[in-house]
């Protein structure tokens, strides 16, 4: 039972790495530009749930959806008044950029009087109830946080297969100078993935936020985030959550079974061994160059 404990546990923080790693891969496959920003928006959003629910009053449920839908509106903005002006330009620059706007949005949250240097709880209807089987006790935020990223990935899943707009995306991620030649407004599709991006990173924070508390350093998570996208493959959008969910569960695992300190290297580790012996990750594309 302990080990149950141990594999719900870690498929929980799995799953939040998951989330982060789908906007890695969605931002990549759209405009082949890696977003270090991600772990932030997780953290702003975070805060735009703490604020909704608190500070407006608004119910969890309206509170959750309208962080959700303002990150989205956040990350469209960004793209397009950040982003957008540098595509073009060495990958290496875009890179920068996105590490600058992480630095940029955790700055502006710190200097929020008497918000951003504290330690804040997420108000959440499920706070400390638990599901007892056998002797393993499983806390019920670790129970929504797997429920909301299935929920989550079936309706991603959804929209990529069955609607126009997810259609859109794929032809665009393929090609995007054939995808605008057939019509496709590219520039506008870049813009809803970063939104979408920034959407996924808000449910990311909205569910890690009960388990973790709320503060302006919580997004640094996200550098574990990246090791998951790349162990399922940086093309991929399933290989993203199953890459989190490896991620989570060696993390649990070595922190329980190993000594004191592999539990923050393990991740790192499984990177080198993917590296090695399968560079494109679990389900990336192989991509090759004629030189």
């Amino acid at each position: 039972m302990q080990l149950l404990q141990l594999l719900i546990s870690g498929a929980a923080q799995g799953c939040i790495y998951g989330l982060i790693a789908l906007g890695f891969v969605l931002i990549y496959k759209a405009t082949e530009t890696v977003s270090f920003a991600q772990g932030d928006l997780m953290m702003v959003g975070a805060f735009a749930g703490l604020a909704a629910t608190t500070a407006l009053g608004f119910p969890f449920w309206l509170g959750v959806i309208s962080a959700i839908v303002a990150m989205m509106i956040f990350g469209f903005v960004l793209e397009r008044l950040v982003v957008r002006p540098i595509l073009g330009q060495p990958a290496f620059s875009i890179v920068m950029l996105t590490i600058g706007v992480g630095y940029v949005v955790r700055g502006l949250i710190t200097m929020i009087p008497d918000v951003g240097t504290d330690t804040h709880t997420l108000p959440v209807p499920y706070t400390g109830q638990v599901l007892n089987i056998g002797t393993a006790v499983i806390a019920a935020e670790q129970l929504v946080v797997i429920g909301a990223t299935a929920v989550l990935c079936a309706l991603l899943f959804a929209m990529f297969k069955y609607s126009k707009l997810g259609i859109a995306m794929q032809a665009s991620s393929q090609n995007q100078l054939a995808a605008y030649y057939m019509g496709i407004p590219v520039k506008r599709l870049n813009g809803l993935v970063w939104g979408l991006a920034a959407g996924v990173a808000a449910v990311a924070g909205l569910l890690l936020a009960p388990i973790t508390f709320v503060h302006a350093n919580m997004g640094f998570i996200g550098l574990k985030a990246f090791p998951a996208a790349v162990v399922g493959g940086f093309t991929s959008l399933p290989g993203a959550i199953v890459g989190g969910l490896i991620i989570g569960i060696v993390e649990a695992l070595s922190g329980f079974y190993l000594p004191e300190g592999f539990k923050d290297i393990a991740p790192y580790i499984v990177v080198l061994l993917m590296l090695v012996l399968k560079p494109n990750g679990l389900f990336g594309e192989k991509l090759r160059k004629k030189v």
